[in-house]
């Protein structure tokens, strides 16, 4: 008998925002968002400080400013986020092979089988988040239990600066009690349905079998069925990250000419296949994103036979991609290329001794 997954949720606190008062005292403890202006924009990230005015990531940032008069935009430091997340991503290794990034700031780690540290996967979430304090000056939040959805669900319960334990024997009595709002998995339009249902806990959604669920939500049902249970059978993925290679750019004035355009794609290009090669990646789906004046974003693609070869042959694509026609007519704000349908190098397989929680 397999003995149970022991899975960290590692959650880095308001990251963007934190490193940008890390690095600049003057923004210590005020409210501050990172991305968009006063007049135009999104926020990518707020500090703690600005979301006790309702400030959130991916918020306008007009409405951003007009709930929090006081805030502080700061321009996003991209290179600076991604080597800080690099960092933290090598500590996580130290202690396991299996390392499902989310993103630059979250990831899954399963410690069923460790390669160092304490004896147990709750020591080892406080000992990673401790190395991420005195290594690079930033606090993390975690979450511990016998599954994602779990361990997910317990690193969001005491941010920031956190860590929460959801012991298997408590799951099931845990979900119960839960609002649906704060499941992982199911967004605010899917909550709002399930509240017009008269479901608002884990135990109102445990009341409906599987079939009804299914019938009600297709695929997604039988999810939620499990998740209602306390059960996630979804292990962790280290190739998640690795799905696609990509960057883009927001622009601070609307681009409408075709030159203008095509050095912005160059400049992207580059950038991405610098990541690419970073990653020693191959991929054949080339991805152009635009996002006009209006937001009305747009996405088109083109699939080769092999291999993309070079970032010129990236830059090209992209160039041959672009709808010039609407964007000399509605302007641009932004602009992205994505490499996909990558191959990659292997990863290793973990063995060594059993964890307790």
């Amino acid at each position: 008998m397999e003995p149970a997954r022991k899975i960290i949720h590692i959650d880095m606190d308001a990251f963007y925002a934190s490193v940008e008062q890390r690095d600049n005292p003057e923004l210590r403890g005020k409210p501050v968002a990172v991305g968009g202006s006063r007049q135009r924009g999104v926020v990518a990230a707020a500090s703690y400080e600005a979301r006790k005015f309702g400030v959130r990531s991916a918020m306008p940032s007009v409405t951003a400013a007009r709930k929090c008069p006081n805030l502080i935009f700061v321009k996003p430091h991209f290179d600076i986020y991604r080597q800080v997340s690099e960092h933290i991503q090598s500590v996580f290794h130290e202690y396991t092979d299996l390392v499902e990034p989310l993103s630059l700031d979250e990831a899954f780690l399963d410690v069923t089988f460790h390669k160092k540290g304490k004896p147990s996967a709750t020591l080892i979430a406080r000992e990673i988040k401790q190395r991420i304090k005195d290594e690079v000056n930033l606090t993390a939040s975690a979450g511990v239990s016998c599954n994602k959805f779990l361990a997910k669900i317990a690193s969001d319960y005491r941010k920031p600066d956190g860590l929460f334990v959801i012991p298997p024997e408590e799951a099931e009595a845990f979900v119960e009690k839960l609002e649906i709002d704060k499941f992982f998995g199911v967004g605010k339009v899917t909550a709002a349905r399930l509240h017009e249902m008269g479901i608002h806990f884990g135990r109102d959604l445990k009341k409906f079998d599987r079939a009804e669920l299914i019938r009600l939500f297709g695929k997604a049902g039988s999810y939620y069925y499990d998740i209602a249970r306390g059960i996630d059978n979804r292990p962790v993925n280290p190739n998640r990250e690795r799905k696609s290679i990509g960057g883009e750019r927001t622009f601070d004035r609307d681009l409408y000419d075709a030159k203008e355009l095509q050095h912005e794609l160059e400049v992207i290009a580059e950038i991405v296949w610098n990541r690419v090669k970073k990653k020693q990646a191959m991929g054949k789906t080339i991805t152009l994103k635009v996002k006009y004046a209006d937001f009305e974003q747009i996405t088109r693609s083109h699939t080769f036979s092999g291999n993309v070869i070079g970032m010129e042959q990236l830059y090209r694509t992209g160039v041959d991609l672009l709808p010039y026609y609407e964007a000399a007519q509605k302007g641009v704000r932004l602009l992205g290329l994505t490499l996909s349908n990558l191959t990659l190098p292997g990863e290793g397989i973990p063995v060594q001794l059993t964890l307790e929680f």
